[in-house]
């Protein structure tokens, strides 16, 4: 992803948590003691008068929360808009947006050349891509798993049939990765994403060069289904947005070379593209060159990008883009 050039980052790494002693408990267990807040550069949202409707978001699971709590925030000063939400992956997101059956298309990857041909053969233009926030796709283990790090080599071995990285051997077992006692030789079982999700198509791009993921992947419908599979059964591994970790699973630590320096699924490590898996999450919308959007639609992207906006990306688990990042998006709509 990159380093995020951000204003203020040591004012982003405090987190806004109502907390209780058991939240306390649960956000050390999830190794996210961490606080973030959002920019204090960002701008409160303030509502207008005439806008009213229908909303229509469709695409990345990844997301599902993140719309659902956007849609709340909006709704407080908006009772009389409507947003539906469908979350079944993000490679629905493009042909939803082609076929207008959605304005809002929520994506965990960038849109494909090919996605962006087929919305531009059909509207004479491409679609906008908003960064919405950012995440660390982490890979999880139950929360009993004591190893340390992973590479990723060791994790294409582990996911992966064609081993692109070039790691040894196949990996099918934790003693393989250096686990003793009870758990040397036990079976890897593996959980991730159906192919219609990004962050399968992103996974397998950044953590297998493209390589074929094994027919033991047991794949699931949601990012939620990964985290319970790895939850309940003690010796799986599995990966999806950081938003979706639970007391039950542990993000491994990951290193992108043999011998590198393994890093933390942290806020900070997400902003400085230290975390190997970080990447921005997107809204696409259907934007006309020379055109404004309707008023229902500007107003919703505009409150994704204010303190409201922002504070129900902390709420989720995922972590803020700072006020520099959130102009440049809102200037290519406004």
């Amino acid at each position: 992803m990159g380093t995020i050039k951000r204003r203020g980052s040591r004012r982003l790494l405090l987190l806004l948590l109502s907390v209780t002693v058991g939240s306390i408990s649960l956000w050390l267990a999830l190794g996210l003691a961490d606080l973030l807040k959002v920019d204090s550069a960002l701008s409160s949202y303030k509502g207008v008068s005439g806008v009213s409707g229908n909303l229509s978001s469709i695409g990345s699971d990844t997301m599902n929360n993140l719309m659902t709590l956007w849609g709340e925030g909006f709704g407080k000063f908006y009772p009389n808009v409507r947003l539906q939400i469908e979350g079944k992956g993000s490679s629905t997101a493009p042909p939803a947006l082609i076929s207008g059956t959605a304005q809002l298309g929520p994506m965990s990857r960038p849109m494909k050349g090919t996605e962006i041909d087929g919305f531009e053969k059909k509207f004479g233009y491409k679609p906008t891509g908003l960064r919405s926030s950012v995440d660390a796709l982490a890979v999880f283990v139950n929360k009993d798993n004591p190893i340390k790090c992973l590479t990723f080599a060791q994790l294409d071995a582990i996911f992966s049939k064609s081993r692109r990285y070039g790691y040894k051997e196949d990996i099918k077992t934790w003693g393989q990765l250096g686990l003793t006692g009870d758990w040397a030789n036990r079976p890897i079982s593996l959980f991730g994403r159906n192919s219609a999700s990004g962050t399968y198509g992103f996974f397998k791009e950044h953590a297998m060069k493209n390589g074929d993921y094994k027919d033991a992947v047991k794949e699931q419908p949601g990012s939620a289904s990964v985290v319970q599979g790895v939850t309940v059964d003690r010796y799986a591994i599995g990966y999806s947005g950081i938003g979706y970790a639970t007391a039950g699973v542990r993000a491994v630590p990951l290193a992108a070379k043999e011998g590198g320096s393994c890093v933390e699924a942290t806020a900070d490590n997400a902003y400085s593209g230290k975390f190997p898996l970080s990447r921005f999450l997107y809204v696409y919308v259907n934007k006309a060159p020379g055109k404004s959007l309707d008023p229902l639609m500007r107003e919703f992207v505009k409150f994704m990008f204010t303190r409201q906006g922002q504070d129900a990306v902390i709420k989720d688990g995922y972590y803020p883009v700072p006020n520099s990042i959130a102009k440049e998006e809102l200037s290519k709509v406004l």
